[in-house]
């Protein structure tokens, strides 16, 4: 216990714990009252699934530009922009409530508003964690974040029905729109900037950077098809539990809510024992959870007795919250500072934009064959991706390699900035036939390197004069992100880089840099003394290449 409520000793992670305690509260009236208030006003279940949809269906279009926004400008500004966005349309939903002047677009546009500002703010909300608390209670503070969402749906539904009943939903929506003063509030006394790893970069360029890191890093690319399987595999379990509690338990409303409070039961229970239960279970924690999960799922599926369905649901909740917090922590581990962000808007797209495709799937089974039966048949699925989880592997959250660069990787900052691009980096080896397949398996290494730190473009090339002089070419979009990829070297990188430059057998291996200049512009001409300015700083002092001497000099 003491473990997994480690994270709340610290102050800035305390208060905004606390802060989004009230603030999920907030969103569980706002969803309830939405929802009632759309059926109302237009008795139709297409609307009202599409305010249900309004909250994530703008994550799917805006994840990755949010989770860019969340590496490249202080996540505190996007934290208060997107809670002000947030709290400005639930605010603008009370008054026309009001004002009796809702109707359904009106109302399915301020939906969408709030859904904007849910995929802006989520990234850069999960980023920020380990900023919050020491690297080894990142686990604890996400299972503690969970903790927060699950009180909220443990309380939310039940109140935000007796507010809608009793004082209509104007009042809730008014609720939850102050409630995002709280969050705003405690993010507005952090009083310190923080300081961004890279400096502004386009768009563009940031998301390509991140797509281009979750492909060339093999262990974050299985995370996140885990979690992708996950979501499409576990979402039936609470999509279709309104019709296994009519078809299957011949229940209603009330006790589809109290199989929904055994969930999150579970979900409770499961964050205070997690730090125990990983400890015991290490890397095998994700696959075992999912198994778990499915055994519980299939057991929705297949009892026709209240009581046990409830511990079912109580057990799924348990193993649901021990598989996504292992997940979302590895996730936050694994990822670099500087590319934090938009690993996680990755991971969330992943993850909660997969989860809508499972209910719909869920659905179409259960029209088939029934929806019960459909519970059973896909979280059987889920016990399979969890047995086919342990074949591929996900890294433990012990066996994570620390981000930072080694000690002796000293990087001063660069003097300059050169304009232009593209920038080819060609690195050249000599190496010795017997040792050409130890040298490919190095070169593969620092490929993955150089492709997940900015390069776009790499290849190796063999001289066709000279086959044991070996010329690694790379690009990058600029001059800029050059500079900053040697500030993106951690200490596996640094591994990588200093394994291939063992294989040469002259001086060591030799670099030029290429900077792209413009043959058809007669206005964007070269300027020397830039190109003549070259980074040997930097390749002198944290270890790269050493860079190799002109033969001549021509001014």
């Amino acid at each position: 216990m003491n473990s997994s409520v480690e994270p709340l000793r610290h102050a800035r992670f305390r208060s905004l714990w606390l802060a989004s305690v009230i603030s999920n509260v907030g969103s569980f009236l706002q969803a309830v009252a939405a929802g009632w208030l759309m059926l109302e006003l237009t008795h139709s279940a297409w609307w009202v699934g599409l305010m249900a949809a309004s909250a994530t269906l703008p994550l799917l279009f805006l994840a990755l530009p949010a989770g860019a926004l969340a590496d490249m400008v202080d996540r505190r500004r996007i934290l208060l922009v997107s809670q002000g966005l947030m709290g400005s349309a639930a605010l603008g939903m009370a008054l026309l409530a009001f004002l009796d002047a809702i109707t359904p677009g009106l109302l399915l546009t301020l939906g969408l508003l709030l859904g904007t500002g849910l995929a802006l703010n989520l990234p850069a909300w999960q980023a920020m964690v380990p900023d919050l608390v020491p690297r080894g209670l990142v686990a604890s503070a996400v299972a503690l974040n969970s903790v927060s969402f699950n009180v909220a749906r443990a309380v939310g539904p039940a109140l935000g029905g007796l507010i809608v009943a009793t004082a209509g939903p104007d009042l809730a929506f008014f609720i939850n729109g102050v409630s995002y003063i709280a969050v705003i509030a405690v993010i507005l006394t952090w009083r310190e900037p923080e300081t961004r790893a890279d400096p502004p970069d386009s768009m563009r360029n940031a998301i390509a950077l991140g797509l281009r890191f979750a492909r060339f890093t093999p262990p974050f690319r299985r995370l996140l098809a885990v979690a992708a399987g996950f979501a499409l595999t576990s979402a039936v379990v609470q999509s279709l539990l309104p019709n296994v509690t009519e078809e299957a338990l011949k229940g209603g409303a009330t006790m589809f809510g109290l199989l929904l409070g055994a969930m999150g039961l579970g979900a409770l229970t499961a964050a205070f024992i997690r730090q125990t239960v990983q400890q015991r279970f290490g890397r095998l924690m994700v696959p075992l959870s999912i198994v778990g999960f499915g055994i519980a799922g299939a057991g929705v599926g297949l009892s026709r007795l209240a009581p046990l369905t409830a511990l079912a649901m109580f057990m799924a909740g348990i193993f649901w919250v021990w598989t996504l917090a292992t997940l979302n922590a590895t996730v936050q581990l694994l990822a670099p500072e500087w590319i934090r962000g938009r690993a996680m808007s990755l991971y969330t797209l992943a993850f909660v934009g997969i989860l809508p495709v499972g209910s719909i799937v869920g659905g179409a089974i259960g029209d088939l064959i029934g929806a019960p039966e459909a519970v059973a048949v896909l979280s059987l699925a889920a016990v399979g991706l969890g047995v086919t989880t342990v074949r591929v592997g996900v890294p433990g959250l012990g066996e994570i390699v620390a981000t930072e660069p080694p000690p002796d990787w000293n990087l001063e900052p660069h003097g300059f900035e050169m304009i232009g691009g593209p920038v080819m980096v060609v690195n050249t080896w000599l190496i010795r036939h017997a040792e050409l397949d130890e040298f490919l398996e190095a070169m593969n290494r620092l490929r993955l390197v150089r492709l997940r730190t900015g390069a776009y473009r790499w290849r190796l090339y063999r001289n066709a004069e000279d086959p044991h002089r070996m010329t690694e070419v790379m690009v990058l979009n600029s001059w800029q992100d050059h500079i900053q990829q040697h500030k993106r070297i951690d200490a596996e990188a640094a591994e990588a880089i200093q394994a291939a430059v063992a294989f040469d057998r002259s001086d060591g291996p030799t670099t030029r840099h290429l900077v792209a200049v413009e043959v058809e512009d007669r206005q964007a001409r070269p300027q020397w003394e830039e190109l003549l300015a070259v980074h040997r700083d930097l390749h002198d002092q944290d270890g790269s290449i050493p860079l190799g001497d002109a033969d001549v000099t021509v001014r």
